[in-house]
């Protein structure tokens, strides 16, 4: 059981470690692009035809992805009156009702996305530097569900953390 525990760990960490590696790699792409298009306006009065429809999807792959760590790490947006006017001991009951009403609100994302994915595949789009517009938007469903599970993860743990601290044998 150690063993498994261990690999949870390491496997967390390195996928902490892709996603901030790829949100680093989208913004230093779309600082680079963003400055190589003004450089080539400015200078040579033109640009990449290709570069402005780039910098739209690498900002919302970057919005999306940072969505995702921002529920990982608890900053995501939240409207938190209830929990200012509840006793301690219902905070927790609260925190679980609200990770689990939120999974089921990516959820209902991520099955949006899916059929928009499909929509996209099926039907076409326009295709960016060869690749079809579809590819691009997968990174809807892909962190919608990343933050679903992110959720769930947050709604399960609350409930042990709610276990924890009840007395054995009462609820």
């Amino acid at each position: 059981m150690n063993a498994l525990c261990q690999w949870a760990v390491k496997l967390h960490i390195f996928s902490q470690r892709l996603e901030e590696g790829l949100l680093c790699l989208l913004l230093v792409a779309m600082i680079v692009l963003g400055c190589l298009q003004i450089v080539l306006r400015s200078a040579f009065s033109g640009g990449l035809l290709w570069a402005d429809p780039l910098l739209r999807y690498l900002v919302i792959w970057s919005g999306m992805l940072g969505a995702a760590v921002a529920t990982r790490n608890g900053k995501h947006i939240a409207l938190d009156v209830l929990s200012h006017l509840l006793p301690l001991a219902v905070k927790s009951w609260l925190r679980m009702l609200i990770h689990f009403f939120s999974t089921a609100v990516a959820i209902a994302l991520t099955w949006a996305a899916v059929i928009f994915i499909r929509n996209e595949a099926q039907f076409g789009g326009a295709a960016l530097l060869s690749i079809p517009s579809w590819i691009w938007n997968l990174v809807f469903p892909l962190s919608f569900g990343l933050i679903a599970f992110r959720f769930l993860a947050a709604g399960i743990a609350e409930i042990l953390t709610i276990a924890s601290r009840s007395p054995a044998g009462k609820p």
